[in-house]
């Protein structure tokens, strides 16, 4: 086995970054065993669970037609479901 000293992507030695994400990127953090079709869909739900969640994010700009969430976005999605 190879060690390096700088963790790759995927590892639990990389920080979490709010930066921008694409929805089913974003999701498949959260949800990695499932299609990212399935993930981006579930992911969906669980920001409808929370209703002051999807009005904040709402009032950021993010439309049904939005392929991605801005960092602001991811924040405060962090900020209520917690790190992926």
């Amino acid at each position: 086995m190879i060690k390096t000293s700088e963790p790759t992507a995927g590892t639990l030695d990389m920080p979490f970054r709010a930066r921008s994400y694409g929805k089913a990127e974003l999701a498949l953090m959260y949800l990695p065993h499932i299609t990212p079709s399935s993930a981006r869909r579930a992911f969906s739900e669980w920001i409808d669970f929370h209703p002051e969640l999807r009005h904040l994010l709402t009032d950021s700009g993010l439309t049904p037609y939005s392929k991605r969430y801005t960092p602001a976005q991811v924040r405060l999605i962090v900020s209520v479901l917690g790190e992926p």
